[in-house]
């Protein structure tokens, strides 16, 4: 009998020393079994002290907020510029839309290249408007294309005038983005704010068409006043234009 518990003691320690192990085994097959569902669990309820709390949560919310009011404000921006170019095409007079395809790194207030050309009517010296007023004249064309010289390029000269005091002058690109507005007398009596437009006397471009605003005004110039003008139209950033046919 004695012997019969000898061999029961040693088995008896085996299992005390195993159980750890055999529950540490089953342990990894159920969370093999539950692909890891009660670590996440039990992962997130330790973790819960620690989650964002409602200043977080706010600040996300206002993020959220910013985020829909830009994209609110860029969707406004491009219906009304829609709008812009829907309403030139309603305009009487034949007018041809065109794409701005290229432009020149190195000449970007000279030149830009749009989409229609000889084959749709154009052809060198027609004005060239876009949303806001005129933006320049055909300098060249291909079957299919056309380079617009704009206001702002150093060749580019215009008639304008300033309605307020119906004074004439020449505006001149310096080829940067404000061409300048040489006035035909000393002392034109205009002041920053005043709108130009194409001359009526004009016969390169139709008259009255809006060019922009006198931005500042140099009494000093010889032999007569100048202005710097900004342009009514985005120069920089247009990718449409239309092209008024004779």
């Amino acid at each position: 009998m004695q012997a019969g518990r000898r061999l029961r003691l040693p088995a008896l320690r085996v299992i005390l020393q195993a159980w750890p192990w055999a529950l540490l085994l089953l342990a990894l097959v159920a969370v093999r079994l539950s692909k890891g569902a009660g670590v996440s669990d039990a992962y997130a309820l330790l973790s819960r002290p620690f989650w964002p709390g409602s200043a977080q949560g706010e600040w996300i919310r206002s993020a959220q907020s910013l985020s829909d009011q830009t994209r609110l404000r860029q969707l406004d921006a491009d219906n009304r510029r829609l709008r812009e170019l829907l309403e030139l095409q309603g305009r009487g007079g034949r007018e041809v839309s065109a794409p701005v395809i290229s432009r020149h790194a190195g000449g970007w207030w000279q030149q830009l290249v749009i989409g229609r050309g000889e084959l749709q009517g154009l052809r060198p010296g027609l004005p060239v408007t876009a949303p806001g007023g005129l933006i320049g004249r055909i300098a060249s064309v291909t079957p299919t294309t056309a380079t617009v010289a704009l206001l702002t390029d150093p060749g580019s000269r215009v008639g304008v005038w300033v309605g307020r005091t119906q004074r004439h002058g020449l505006l001149t690109g310096i080829g940067t983005s404000r061409p300048v507005l040489r006035f035909l007398e000393k002392d034109p009596g205009v002041r920053a704010g005043d709108v130009v437009a194409t001359s009526p006397a004009s016969t390169l471009v139709p008259p009255n068409l809006t060019v922009g605003v006198i931005q500042s005004v140099d009494d000093r110039a010889v032999p007569a006043t100048e202005a710097v003008v900004q342009l009514s139209a985005p120069v920089d950033a247009v990718d449409w234009v239309q092209v008024r046919l004779p």
